[in-house]
């Protein structure tokens, strides 16, 4: 990577940009040096989007428009700019992409320090019977993951993946039906639906735990139990590696707080070497 594209890779930086955005935001770096010349109409021409994308992806960087930003590009070609970036400076997008991962495993290793949070998170969860699990659009693999295998060791996990009225429906039914609990994963762009169906859940008098991408979460509030691990923006769509360990994590917090989950598993791998469930 030339140092021009590292200092456009730094001016995006921490600024939450919508797939689009993003995409311009790649094509500038794969053209550092023509971008500060490019018009607004040049740059949409070669993301292959609208000339407003461009003008709103200027906004959501701070600027007043396409021409701000562009002055900005030209300003930093002239005085220099930001240095090189170490070994950043010379990665691709995709080795970029797994550096930034890295560096939010890093910062929730640091979080994990101190496992009090965590480990009361898997205690609610262990009583909880049943277990809503609940995480829709881009949180729905985390959701589906987590319920996944805490159904071999929790004998009432309820996997809610689905929006739609009955969402409602079924947290209000699994309430009634005894729960205490519902695990929440969230992550950008939070659904509106996901913020209903924890007022829902609160209403219910079940005990919200939310594993998110910021203890500021859109979708928290006062008194839920709020677990945080940051997503990586580096590519078109966020990548999601630290909340989905941290997910694992409460996980086996909540295996610590089953007192039968050792048998549970033993019982799962005896049946499934009788069933030949698996090759290795």
């Amino acid at each position: 990577m030339t140092e021009a594209s590292t200092r456009l890779s730094r001016l995006f930086e921490g600024h939450r940009l919508t797939p689009t955005q993003r995409r311009i935001a790649q094509c500038m770096v794969r053209r550092a040096d023509d971008a500060p010349f490019l018009s607004s109409v040049e740059l949409a021409e070669l993301a292959g989007v609208s000339q407003p994308s461009v003008t709103r992806f200027a906004v959501a960087l701070g600027f007043d428009g396409y021409p701000a930003l562009r002055r900005r590009l030209r300003e930093s070609l002239r005085d220099g700019g930001v240095g090189p970036g170490g070994a950043r400076s010379s990665a691709n997008v995709y080795q970029r992409a797994v550096l930034a991962e890295i560096d939010q495993l890093r910062r929730l290793a640091a979080e994990l320090g101190d496992p009090a949070r965590v480990e009361e998170a898997g205690r609610l969860l262990a009583a909880s019977r049943p277990l809503p699990v609940l995480g829709l659009r881009a949180a729905a693999a985390e959701a589906h993951g987590f319920a996944y295998f805490a159904a071999k060791v929790h004998p009432g996990v309820l996997l809610l993946d689905e929006g739609g009225s009955v969402l409602i429906d079924r947290i209000e039914a699994a309430a009634g039906d005894g729960a205490t609990a519902l695990l929440c994963f969230a992550l950008p762009r939070h659904p509106r639906e996901v913020a209903d169906a924890l007022a829902v859940a609160r209403g219910a008098g079940l005990r919200v735990v939310i594993v998110a991408d910021s203890t500021v979460a859109p979708v928290a509030r006062p008194g839920d139990l709020v677990l945080s691990a940051g997503v990586s923006t580096a590519l078109s769509f966020d990548t999601a590696c630290a909340p989905a360990l941290l997910g694992r994590a409460v996980l086996e917090a909540m295996c610590d707080a089953l007192p039968d989950a050792q048998a549970r598993l033993e019982r799962f791998d005896t049946r499934a070497a009788e069933r030949g469930l698996f090759l290795e």
